[in-house]
């Protein structure tokens, strides 16, 4: 065994001495906790968060301003309510004001419901798909998209960050019409705005992604709006901090 080849003494759980169940007095038993840690971490492994990302929490969320603050507020009762839910989130607001860092958080706490999920930067989707037709790459683009289809959350990242062209808008279209027809739950963060106001972008984000996909968003998410200032600008007055946004 690894652990005796290392010398490793692993100690059994206390509470159910290794069996994975624990018992319940005058109920019987259930699944013990520790077997629920295991089950999370695999989750979270699988959920593909960068590894800039993983300490993203709401407790080192800094709601510096009553925007934020409404915008952590909203995340916290969203997950409280999951999976009671029936529509995502879409984060909209300058770079740098925490957008992806509380779309993670929120990702993160629903996994430890023990609920499937996954990030994805919209981007790095696309130059998966699009490597997809490279015969060299051995992959294909279903293999590409089924974890994304079939994800029971799914965090999307910088939507629209990628030039709008037709092949970029029909392949973004397909994969959100999609989760919207399976009822699935996705979270959306973007830089550009409806209207582009202190924004450092002049496109809105229907310019970006088109009229019918900004009209299905309405429908799939709740808007949370982030004003603040860009946080990354601080981030040399802060070294060693591990707030990432």
């Amino acid at each position: 065994m690894l652990a005796e080849s290392l010398n490793i003494n692993i100690e059994p759980c206390p509470a159910c001495h290794g069996t994975g169940w624990e018992l319940v007095e005058g109920k019987g038993v259930r699944p013990c906790q520790c077997k629920r840690a295991a089950r999370t971490d695999l989750l979270l492994a699988e959920a593909k968060i960068p590894t800039r990302f993983l300490s993203c929490s709401f407790e080192n969320f800094e709601a510096n301003c009553p925007s934020l603050a409404r915008a952590l507020m909203n995340t916290k009762k969203f997950v409280e309510e999951y999976p009671l839910v029936d529509i995502g989130l879409l984060y909209l607001g300058s770079c740098g004001v925490g957008k992806t860092h509380l779309a993670v958080a929120a990702l993160k706490e629903i996994v430890k419901k023990g609920i499937p999920g996954m990030f994805y930067d919209f981007r790095d989707l696309l130059k998966e798909i699009q490597d997809s037709y490279n015969p060299a790459t051995q992959t294909s683009e279903l293999k590409i998209l089924s974890p994304v289809f079939e994800a029971e959350v799914l965090v999307l990242d910088e939507l629209g960050a990628s030039k709008p062209t037709e092949w970029v808008q029909e392949t973004i279209t397909h994969i959100i019409n999609k989760r919207y027809n399976e009822k699935k739950i996705t979270i959306f963060t973007s830089n550009y705005l409806d209207i582009p106001i202190g924004s450092a972008y002049d496109e809105t984000l229907t310019e970006r992604v088109g009229v019918r996909l900004r009209s299905r968003l309405y429908e799939m998410c709740r808007l949370i709006m982030m004003e603040s200032d860009d946080f990354r600008e601080h981030i040399k007055e802060r070294r060693g901090g591990r707030f990432t946004y």
